[in-house]
């Protein structure tokens, strides 16, 4: 099937996968797809590391990158803190909670979470300053789409992106977030409803895609929220969705780096098991209902700190070997 898309990237189905995982981003570019590479919790090494060895592996198939660069966030004035001082501004009371909370549950110390950003220097994630450094190191290699997914891409980024021939997309939750994105000069508008995994916003993707795809025509527009398999890829594209970004789904395939434990809970969920909560990042995100997110809604509870303070101060990235709790 042809769509602006697949006219757009040279690519046999329009399918976009987002994911953090450089075998995922592998094998959807080579398979005809468009892999996504979520770079938000690399570091530079690991960054540059990773899309080297995308690009070994898919050759001249293209590739994208996600940045995260949120139009508010904790430091957002300045282009965002150092990561020692914005670990200082987290309160006592919201270290004793998770300090208590993890302790409750026995969650042990993450094996993976050394090197994590709160142990590395310079700037926090989450923030242009950290977006714009990983923009240096994304265009230095030759992805062909670099996507947004909070807010309007800055202005530098399009600019850039735009300089080297790289197409630029914007997440939107909204009508008027998709025309802002728009406005901004972004060449591709992600509808993304409610039901998508991770940052949402409160509208069905039934509602939403069609009213961003008239309201920004003739910019392409990616369905995004809820589709994971081949029905609603199609339900998609008849309310006129040039394609689909896709993220969760992969969460579960061979190639994912998924939690073994996360990944079978995740596959026995059903539509019922999710909650929208900001107890992960400080913004709305839907995710696994679990002891976690439970916590979090108590009364007494503290309310959850702005991007990108939730969660990250004690134990990077948490998650259990038994399961007890997935984050």
């Amino acid at each position: 099937m042809q769509t602006p898309i697949t006219e757009m990237f040279d690519i046999e189905f329009p399918i976009v996968a987002f994911t953090h995982c450089r075998d995922v981003v592998a094998a959807v570019s080579r398979a005809g797809g468009l892999g996504v590479l979520g770079a938000v919790g690399h570091g530079d090494a690991a960054l540059e590391t990773d899309l080297a060895w995308i690009e070994d592996e898919i050759g001249d198939r293209p590739y994208g990158v996600d940045l995260i660069v949120p139009a508010r966030y904790a430091g957002s004035e300045e282009g965002g803190l150092q990561v020692a001082d914005l670990l200082a501004t987290i309160p006592g009371a919201h270290r004793e909670f998770l300090d208590e909370l993890l302790e409750r549950y026995d969650v042990p110390e993450n094996p993976d979470a050394a090197g994590g950003w709160a142990e590395r220097p310079g700037d926090a994630p989450f923030s242009a300053n950290r977006a714009i450094r990983q923009l240096d190191i994304a265009l230095a290699h030759r992805p062909s789409l670099v996507a947004n997914a909070l807010g309007p891409p800055p202005r530098e980024m399009i600019d850039r992106c735009h300089e080297a021939g790289i197409r630029v997309a914007a997440l939107a939750g909204t009508t008027v977030h998709a025309e802002r994105h728009v406005a901004a000069g972004a060449d591709i508008i992600i509808a993304q409803g409610t039901e998508g995994g991770g940052h949402t916003g409160q509208i069905g993707s039934m509602v939403l895609l069609p009213e961003v795809v008239d309201a920004v025509d003739p910019v392409p527009v990616l369905g995004a929220g809820g589709i994971g398999r081949g029905r609603q890829m199609a339900a998609a594209m008849a309310m006129g969705a040039a394609g689909a970004w896709t993220g969760s789904v992969w969460l579960t395939t061979s190639e994912a780096e998924t939690n073994p434990v996360v990944k079978e809970k995740m596959l026995r969920a059903t539509s019922r098991d999710t909650v929208r909560s900001r107890s992960r990042t400080g913004k709305p995100s839907r995710q696994l209902s679990s002891p976690w997110t439970e916590a979090w809604e108590m009364p007494g509870s503290p309310t959850p700190l702005p991007m990108p303070l939730p969660g990250r101060d004690i134990r990077t990235s948490i998650s259990t070997v038994d399961g007890t709790m997935n984050l």
